[in-house]
């Protein structure tokens, strides 16, 4: 199936245990150090995703198998795409279950950005048309462009569906028969084992059929797998808006796919930092035992881990 696509080449918390010690003896501390989140995810492309008000990438918190980014309200924000391998790679993409270049409910078999080998683009917005773009903004969640568009139920999600692109298949090379004797004495004809051979081809391509439906059937299981019912939140939460217009240029080329479901995709959440904080998303060091003695310290990393003085009688 060859359609027109857009193409971008234009443009924990740490316990310290305490253990006897001799007389004089200090005992060693392990200061509270969180994990490190990343910033990108995905094999055939690395995803991002931007806070172009900063330029830095977003951490990316990994939480019972799900990708959480937090977004500001108001900041702008882009998709980056990295195509980590040396062949083209189609990207349709998707924000709150809208696609980003056409506008319809996203399904995969949708238009979407063609990438070059090794080709990394940032992703800015709502596709208006060959030059303009509308940005992606987060804001509340229904000032969302899907929750003003009457489709509220996918706010708060990112996703990316890579495809590679089906090559050409070589001419195959030219079969010499073996001769065979006949019945006159002479030699000619395939015989029996032409038909075999037909036969084997045909068994090919009928378990080619057959594994193309079974990976269409595991991805749209998949999919209906992966809505989690919303839980409540203390603050709204986030969706994307369709912001203010931008000049953003793209050119159109054809791409095949290699096959009808995707060979990746790759989802990223997103809610405000408060509520991913309060989904224990985001990690947060452990609140001081005591209050610390008023004024200055002089090694405010280093207070001693012992029982404080009871509080003054009347």
């Amino acid at each position: 199936m060859k359609r027109r696509l857009f193409s971008t080449a234009l443009a924990a918390t740490a316990m310290t245990a305490l253990v006897s010690l001799p007389a004089c003896a200090q005992p060693s501390e392990r200061p509270y150090v969180p994990s490190t989140p990343s910033s990108r995810i995905g094999s055939l492309m690395q995803i991002s995703v931007v806070d172009r008000g900063t330029g830095a990438e977003l951490p990316i918190y990994r939480h019972r198998g799900e990708y959480w980014v937090a977004g500001r309200p108001g900041a702008r924000y882009a998709i980056r795409a990295r195509n980590a391998m040396g062949e083209r790679i189609m990207a349709v993409m998707s924000v709150d279950g809208v696609n980003v270049v056409t506008g319809e409910t996203a399904g995969v078999l949708q238009n979407g950005y063609v990438f070059g080998p090794r080709e990394r683009s940032d992703i800015t917005g709502w596709r208006k048309s060959d030059s303009q773009i509308a940005a992606f903004e987060f804001a509340a969640a229904g000032n969302s462009y899907a929750s003003r568009t009457g489709r509220p139920d996918d706010v708060g999600v990112i996703g990316v569906a890579m495809f590679r692109e089906r090559m050409p298949e070589p001419l195959p090379p030219p079969v010499t028969p073996f001769p065979r004797r006949d019945d006159h004495g002479g030699y000619g004809g395939y015989g029996p084992e032409r038909e075999r051979r037909s036969e084997s081809s045909s068994y090919q391509g009928d378990a080619r059929a057959k594994s193309g439906a079974a990976d269409s059937a595991a991805a749209a299981e998949s999919s209906s797998s992966g809505n989690l019912a919303r839980q409540s939140a203390p603050s709204p939460s986030l969706g994307t808006a369709h912001g203010r217009r931008e000049t953003s240029y793209i050119g159109k080329t054809t791409f095949e796919r290699a096959q009808s479901s995707p060979d990746e995709v790759v989802r990223i959440r997103y809610d405000s930092r408060e509520n991913l904080v309060a989904a224990g998303i985001i990690p947060v060091p452990p609140a001081p035992r005591w209050p610390r003695p008023a004024g200055p310290s002089p090694f405010p990393g280093s207070d001693p881990g012992y029982v404080p003085d009871p509080p003054s009688r009347y």
